[in-house]
């Protein structure tokens, strides 16, 4: 008759501790969804230009700039997702977002949405990451 088999590792083997939130590698994951946030976010700034003319009413030429100068913002800032300071910096952006509502409403509304976006990549950032 056998005993049960101990699945244990011999002393001195080092065991492997478990890994919090399931991913090969978490930054990267991370990385990732801050990166893919903030390509939206320009992709949805570049392509709200037009229905905001139509629809919303006159948009000046410093809203038009402030929203390209915002959509390339966000490209830069998520290739540079790898550094740690990036995600600072996305959030500065997201208030620079919410500023540019001085110039016209809907940045506002645009604002809000993303900031809240934001939030959440942070807090799924320190989620993971704990």
């Amino acid at each position: 008759m056998t005993g049960p088999v101990d699945e244990r590792p011999p002393d001195g083997a080092e065991q492997p501790g478990p890994r919090r939130s399931g991913l090969r590698d978490p930054d990267k994951a991370v990385r990732g969804l801050g990166a893919g946030t903030l390509a939206l976010e320009a992709l949805v700034l570049l392509l709200a230009i037009q229905p905001i003319r139509v629809v919303g009413g006159d948009l000046s030429g410093a809203a038009v700039a402030a929203i390209v100068a915002l959509a390339v913002a966000c490209v830069v800032l998520a290739g540079l997702m790898k550094r740690a300071w990036a995600w600072n910096a996305g959030t500065v952006l997201q208030g620079l977002l919410l500023l540019a509502g001085l110039l016209h409403w809907s940045l506002f509304a645009l604002g809000v949405i993303f900031a809240l976006v934001w939030a959440y990549a942070l807090h799924v950032r320190r989620v993971i990451l704990r």
